[in-house]
């Protein structure tokens, strides 16, 4: 005999595999009728539903070939489309011509055609919601072996991220006067700005004149070759910014409303720290890691430290982060503590959103920066992303960078707002320092270090910051000053140097 404690319970998982998908068969029917009956309710649903939308397979391909006749222009009534079904071999997977008839029957006024579209959508979008639950169960109980408990996180977030992005937000025109007005409070904004920066400071005055300031959903792209001082520069403008930051908070007596995260591939956070602190105290890089300091310099060391410490700004170094990894951070630094810049240093060392596999190194480069534009316009804050040059420069007798010298460049260059150079003739010079044993003469050795040591003195401390590229401004040069003792990064005085 059983009792009622003996019954088996019923599993919660199997109670929900029982469970029919969402769907809205009748609003699909619905929907075809009104198409069929006045083409014009064919607008109220273009621009979001299409035929894999539907639950019933044999409503979705009728649906994709009204769209068809619709778009070409063409009328899509009973009599037409039972020409096509039937040129198409369709008619008979449809139902027939009673099926047509049936939904003639099931038509609803054309003004409610985008209530029954929106309602076939949301029944999809939750179809696809319990494809990703599922698949995410599958995986924890090691469907996938591949992949780890943490990479399954990444995996399910970058599906649901897609499904938000590509599928569940219906797109629409803004009307031209919303756009202006947002164009006019930019104006008003440069114009009440004394320094006339609409975005978030860079710290260097000739780059900040040239874009504006860094703008929010913008990607730009710093590149150059080793030892040039790309990190250098970034972090300098990552530096200012925060700092920018913290000096708004404390003139209106609050907290940061915003902060900026540098994703660091290659150097790890503590030593980018130390470059930070290096530049600020005045104080060789070198020697803080020999200790070859003073008791001065190692006061000064230590009150720059507590300084910089309230800064807004976070370090992440993780090695070879992915794309997901990267917008899963970044959105949640955003809703905790604001976020204003992110800069990913460099874009050569990222993966793909975890889940891909792109056919080649060009393909997988192109992911990660149509990504990186994609963080950029989704959490509306500028981007900064390094990167590498190919070694075609180098065989180059002049070595400024070009577009065409940025790796796997076409998807570099085709999704950056803005790309910038940088490159110091310093460096290359210093490598060709005449050697004695060249010349045949202590006359002609003479000769040639007095005119090396002339075109030395024309580039010392000298960088340039190339503005290849910008898609809301001018291009051109800036000219910056460079201390390689501290890897620092500044204006450069050209007023006093005249």
């Amino acid at each position: 005999m059983t009792t009622q404690t003996d019954k088996p319970k019923e599993d919660g998982l199997l109670g929900l595999t029982l469970r029919q998908p969402p769907a809205n068969i009748e609003a699909e029917q619905a929907l075809l009728g009104a198409l069929l009956t006045n083409n014009r309710a064919y607008d109220r649903v273009s621009d979001f539903l299409a035929g894999e939308h539907f639950a019933n397979r044999v409503n979705g391909q009728l649906y994709a070939a009204i769209a068809r006749r619709v778009e070409n222009g063409q009328l899509a009534d009973p009599v037409t489309m039972r020409a096509e079904l039937e040129n198409s071999g369709m008619l008979d997977s449809v139902g027939g011509m009673a099926y047509l008839a049936k939904l003639l029957t099931s038509m609803v006024g054309i003004i409610n055609a985008g209530d029954y579209g929106r309602a076939i959508h949301d029944a999809w979008i939750r179809r696809q919601l319990i494809d990703i639950g599922e698949t995410v169960v599958n995986n924890a109980f090691g469907a996938t072996g591949d992949l780890s408990g943490p990479d399954q996180i990444e995996a399910g977030e970058e599906a649901l991220f897609r499904l938000a992005t590509e599928k569940g937000k219906d797109g629409d025109f803004v009307a031209f006067n919303k756009a202006l007005t947002g164009a006019l409070n930019v104006a008003a904004l440069a114009f009440q700005s004394a320094g006339h920066v609409t975005g978030l400071t860079s710290g260097l005055r000739d780059l900040d004149k040239k874009t504006g300031g860094l703008h929010p959903s913008d990607l730009l792209i710093l590149a150059g070759r080793p030892a040039m001082g790309k990190t250098a520069l970034a972090t300098k403008i990552a530096f200012s910014a925060a700092r920018a930051i913290m000096g708004e908070a404390e003139e209106k007596g609050g907290k940061p409303n915003g902060s900026v995260a540098i994703f660091s591939l290659e150097m790890s956070a503590e030593q980018l720290a130390t470059r930070i602190l290096s530049e600020q105290a005045e104080v060789s890089g070198e020697r803080i890691r020999r200790g070859d300091i003073g008791q001065k310099e190692f006061d000064r060391f230590v009150r720059v430290s507590h300084e910089l410490a309230r800064l807004p700004l976070l370090i992440d170094d993780t090695p070879a982060i992915s794309l997901s990894a990267m917008r899963t951070r970044c959105r949640r630094l955003k809703r905790t503590q604001g976020l204003s810049l992110i800069v990913v240093d460099y874009l050569q060392l990222m993966r793909p959103s975890v889940g891909t596999r792109p056919e080649s190194r060009v393909l997988e480069i192109s992911m990660i920066t149509q990504g990186l534009k994609a963080i950029a316009k989704e959490l509306e804050v500028p981007v900064i992303a390094l990167s590498q040059l190919s070694r075609q420069v180098e065989s180059r007798e002049d070595k400024r960078p070009m577009l065409s010298d940025l790796r796997e460049s076409g998807s570099i260059e085709q999704d950056a707002d803005a790309v910038m150079f940088v490159y110091r003739d310093e460096y290359y010079l210093q490598q060709r320092m005449p050697k004695e044993t060249a010349y045949d003469s202590m006359d002609k050795y003479s000769v040639a270090m007095d005119e090396w040591q002339r075109k030395m003195g024309l580039v010392h401390n000298k960088a340039e910051l190339i503005l290849e590229k910008q898609r809301h401004g001018p291009t051109g040069t800036i000219n910056l000053f460079f201390e390689g003792e501290y890897t620092r990064f500044a204006d450069l005085d050209n007023i006093h140097e005249q």
